[in-house]
């Protein structure tokens, strides 16, 4: 497995805080609200299904009825342990990175 690109961490993540309600429009929202305001919403499906290729995300069709109401059924997705590896492969390298800036940097955001 590669390294993660910075949108596909963000997705993954964004995955994870929206626990079992993990679905496109949602995963949208989670990013939205942690400060990315231009994400868009085919950059975001189209990363879900390639993180799904990859193994990373594990999608299912819902049975909530929302075809019913003439919509698509929503696709819930969950990040899979490979996922898990994957993200703390790449937050690990962050923090190795990121490590020993602080001067350069100036203090961290309080």
């Amino acid at each position: 497995m590669g390294a993660l690109g910075e949108f596909e961490q963000l997705v993954l993540l964004a995955v994870l805080r929206a626990g079992d309600e993990a679905y496109g429009t949602r995963v949208l929202d989670e990013i939205r609200a942690a400060g990315v305001k231009r994400a868009a919403r085919g950059a975001v499906y189209v990363t879900l299904g390639r993180l799904e290729e990859k193994g990373l995300l594990r999608g299912r069709t819902s049975d909530d009825g929302a075809g019913e109401r003439g919509g698509r059924p929503r696709r819930y997705l969950r990040v899979t342990g490979e996922g898990l590896r994957a993200l703390r492969a790449s937050r690990s390298t962050l923090i190795r990175l990121w490590s020993g800036l602080e001067g350069v940097l100036g203090e961290a955001e309080r």
